[in-house]
């Protein structure tokens, strides 16, 4: 089940331009993070085209990557579906 948005999870790490690169993590599945609403509690922060850098399933196989942010206003937070970073391992 998955455990929904922590703020304290989510931490900005550039902003410049208007744009706002972030880093969260989460033991959420990514496919759960990119789900409409999940960053509803972080909508006054977060605008269209941000790009959140994400550690997701923290508690299991971690994954990493980037979701951009499609929406945010008084309609709620929807972002893309993550794009994977590093998900091959050959060694």
């Amino acid at each position: 089940m998955a455990e929904g948005f922590k703020a304290r999870n989510l931490s900005v790490l550039a902003y410049a331009n208007g744009f706002t690169l972030w880093h969260y993590i989460t033991p959420d599945l990514a496919a759960d993070v990119d789900t409409s609403g999940y960053f509803e509690d972080a909508r006054d922060m977060l605008r269209i085209g941000d790009f959140i850098i994400a550690n997701t399933n923290r508690d299991g196989t971690i994954s990493g990557g980037m979701f951009v942010v499609a929406s945010s206003g008084a309609a709620g937070v929807d972002v893309r579906d993550m794009t994977a970073v590093g998900t091959s391992n050959t060694d």
